[in-house]
């Protein structure tokens, strides 16, 4: 027997039957259960503390490749999970930007602390930069990014594995 498979439709079927209050319970268990929907009405409710819930993530960001204590692991999975779960969150592309773009300053300030790292962490880093370029070219937001962008370009000089020459491409072909 296959499983019903849970589709906005159903969802928003479900909910019409709901009562208010019952409405109410669901919001309150989701707010109690997940830090990204506490950090989406967070910034709903406060938008002027967005920075502040952005801060946070990047925090995690940081300390992925930059620790207080120790070396940093630079484990991007748990990195990519703090822009995902602020994606969720967040309400301004500009905000969304800052935060891929200080991914990538990370990623850059520790190959250029460590040395070369491995293929795989320069296309991470390359596929973060390009959409974050993309999502500010999209959105108009060149003025508020464009030396920043090319900040971290010239950074990676010298960098191996082409890194430097895919990010000067994607800056290049969008700026």
């Amino acid at each position: 027997m296959t499983q019903a498979k849970l589709n906005l439709n159903h969802l928003k079927k479900y909910l019409k039957t709901c009562s208010q209050d019952e409405l109410i319970q669901d919001v309150v268990e989701l707010f109690k259960k997940s830090q990204a929907v506490k950090d989406y009405y967070q910034i709903k409710l406060y938008p002027e503390q967005e920075n502040q819930i952005a801060a946070r993530y990047k925090k995690i960001i940081e300390d992925e490749f930059f620790p207080s204590r120790g070396f940093g692991k630079a484990r991007l999975s748990v990195a990519k999970k703090a822009i995902s779960e602020y994606k969720k969150a967040c309400r301004t592309d500009e905000c969304l930007v800052d935060v891929m773009l200080f991914y990538v300053e990370q990623g850059v300030k520790f190959t250029n602390a460590y040395g070369d790292i491995d293929e795989p962490f320069y296309i991470s880093m390359e596929g973060m930069y390009e959409k974050a370029v993309a999502n500010i070219v999209k959105q108009g937001l060149q003025d508020m990014f464009l030396r920043r962008c090319r900040r971290i370009v010239e950074e990676t000089s010298g960098t191996g594995w082409g890194f430097y020459d895919a990010l000067s491409d994607i800056y290049d072909g969008a700026f």
